[in-house]
């Protein structure tokens, strides 16, 4: 049987695939395969047993062998072909996707992304304003994610005006980063910290 998993939400995936393939399983990365390797990969036994468990990794980067999926299709081998993404105008995808199990794992999108992104932009200003903006969403955040995100904001600010002053924020929130994860202190206080002292910078 084949499964195709696909999405950027990485963690959720490897548990389906270790609930699917269990705890022992071969890796094959796909990029490395030649078209004369599939029929042992999807037909042949090995030493201990005649049904494989089987992921392997982007195949669909590799044209040639990705076109020849469809000649295995009833492999009796449990294989998983993980990707990061898929090209649904494909013919080979055209052929196969009432033939095998396709599934989607993408990170939910952050309800809350917008009003982070309006918390950094605000401290760049006035820091006790964007607190009392961060008292309002902390409780569905997670303070290491949401320094994550405010770095992509700081190097999104930095990209489009390269100055001192974007560099002292990308310092500091890298700072902070580092902090968050390596502290016993309460996480929440110090980002909080850093969006007090942004305006400063």
């Amino acid at each position: 049987m084949i499964k195709v998993y696909y999405g950027d939400d990485r963690v959720r995936a490897k548990k389906d695939i270790e609930t699917f393939l269990g705890d022992e399983y071969e890796i094959v990365e796909g990029a490395e395969l030649a078209v004369e390797d599939l029929p042992s990969l999807f037909w042949g036994g090995s030493l201990f047993s005649e049904k494989r468990s089987i992921l392997i990794r982007d195949l669909f980067e590799n044209k040639s062998v990705y076109d020849e999926l469809p000649e295995y299709v009833n492999t009796v081998h449990d294989i998983i072909i993980f990707e990061q993404k898929i090209d649904k105008r494909s013919s080979t995808y055209k052929t196969l996707k009432d033939k095998i199990e396709w599934k989607e794992y993408k990170i939910p999108v952050n309800p809350n992304l917008k009003r982070v992104f309006d918390v950094y932009a605000i401290a760049k200003k006035d820091g006790a304003r964007a607190v009392a903006m961060l008292d309002e969403i902390k409780s569905e955040e997670d303070p290491i994610m949401f320094c994550g995100l405010m770095i992509s904001q700081a190097l999104k600010d930095y990209k489009a005006h390269p100055g001192a002053k974007e560099k002292r924020a990308l310092k500091e929130l890298s700072r902070l980063d580092l902090s968050l994860k390596s502290t016993s202190v309460q996480p929440w206080l110090l980002v909080q910290a850093f969006l007090l002292r942004l305006a400063l910078l």
